[in-house]
């Protein structure tokens, strides 16, 4: 995944900014070579010379590399908030295609029996049953409904487009969620308990709040230019030639000091750092506030559609229920002369939005479930392998022993539609 390996580079980038920081505190060394020549033929002299450092106290530096490793820890959480978003998006953009396939199931399942109802319509005019109205009726819902078709079948090939732009690779047949899911509610059931746990866990959060620790201790940096610093050194040259000045050449010269150095006045560039730093820091304190109140709205939202859409699978699967009854007994009060073709016509797609409703419920409950996981800082394969429970081989409900046809619907959703 591109965002995936984005988050892995900048974490490795950062890793080696920290790695800067610390080589400003090891010993420097470095060697030099010159060769001089006044006028051709004349005097000549070369210079090798070895600079061997090493700080022996830098506040700033100290302070700095403090920094960049808090960074790296800031890093570290944002990958693992990278990986966990990897799965909401691979989860949200399976489900998507899983919810796609079942509304062009469904569809197609009303349209055929739109069709079907124009071809009775039809006989039952030719045959002096019924009036033109009865036929003109059938054939507008079944091409709105045709329509629907149309429509079904683009947001599924998107749906699939946008899965595969997560994978790099066009998907194949997916496995269907079972009929039967264990209506399970959010454990504990405490809204504040779900949040609480998001704040504490959330790695984007912990990454902002690391951001901000970093911004801090670079104020600290900032302000350390202001200290002195202290260093030892060993300076090593050895000159040779004829402008050597006498007794020098082809000697070798070492020196080893101390250096301290005590900043006096910069043109008010320190201040002009810490100021900058300030700035940076309640920026990051505006951003931790920022993703904390998201958070908060995030994991509130999540955990109340786990509970809507459970709630809905059950009143949605009663709706199919009733609605299956009241196209039975409008078929049969049509047949009686009870009822119109405009009373079943309304019954069949009553029947085919309740359907609807249920397929959709089914697929947003496990998606709430795995979303507030994800709010919480819990999601991960092993949340995801959970839910690989809940899915059924095409051909085979694992729940239901019933079979299932070329579209992933089973005999009893084609039944009912």
């Amino acid at each position: 995944d591109p965002l995936l390996a984005k988050a892995q580079a900048q974490r490795g980038a950062q890793e080696e900014s920290a790695v800067q920081a610390r080589a400003a505190l090891l010993p420097q060394w470095s060697l030099v070579a010159e060769k001089n020549q006044v006028n051709p033929g004349s005097a000549n002299a070369s210079l090798y010379s070895s600079h061997l450092s090493q700080s022996l106290l830098d506040v700033s530096q100290w302070r700095s590399l403090a920094a960049e490793n808090t960074l790296l820890s800031a890093q570290d959480a944002r990958l693992r908030a990278a990986q966990q978003e990897l799965c909401a998006r691979v989860a949200n953009a399976y489900f998507t295609v899983l919810i796609a396939q079942a509304v062009l199931n469904t569809s197609r399942a009303n349209e055929a029996a739109f069709a079907e109802q124009v071809k009775q319509a039809q006989s039952r005019f030719e045959a002096g049953l019924s009036a033109q109205l009865d036929v003109d009726q059938a054939r507008t819902y079944h091409q709105l409904v045709r329509g629907n078709v149309i429509q079904a079948e683009q947001s599924l090939a998107d749906a699939k487009q946008a899965l595969a732009e997560i994978t790099g690779s066009q998907p194949g047949r997916l496995n269907p969620l079972a009929m039967e899911l264990p209506a399970l509610t959010p454990q504990p059931q405490d809204v504040q308990v779900w949040v609480d746990r998001a704040l504490s866990s959330n790695p984007q959060l912990k990454a902002i709040e690391l951001d901000l620790r970093a911004s801090e201790r670079r104020i600290d940096a900032a302000r350390a230019g202001h200290l002195p610093t202290l260093s030892v050194g060993l300076d090593s040259e050895r000159r040779n030639g004829s402008g050597v000045a006498e007794g020098l050449s082809g000697r070798n010269i070492n020196t080893l000091g101390l250096k301290l150095n005590i900043p006096l006045f910069a043109g008010g560039a320190t201040q002009s750092q810490v100021r900058q730093a300030s700035y940076r820091r309640d920026a990051a304190q505006s951003d931790q506030e920022t993703i904390r109140r998201a958070l908060i709205r995030e994991t509130q939202a999540q955990y109340q559609a786990v509970l809507s859409t459970l709630a809905q699978m059950d009143s949605s699967r009663s709706a199919v229920a009733a609605a299956d009854q009241a196209l039975a007994s409008t078929k049969a009060g049509q047949a009686l002369g009870l009822r119109n073709m405009t009373d079943l016509l309304l019954a069949i797609q009553t029947q085919a939005s309740a359907q609807n409703a249920y397929e959709q419920a089914r697929h947003r409950f496990v998606l709430a479930k795995l979303l507030l996981s994800a709010a919480a800082g819990a999601l991960d394969e092993t949340e995801l392998a959970a839910v690989n429970q809940w899915l059924r081989a095409p051909g085979l409900d694992a729940n239901t022993g019933t079979n299932t046809g070329s579209n992933g619907d089973t005999n009893a959703e084609r039944k009912s539609s």
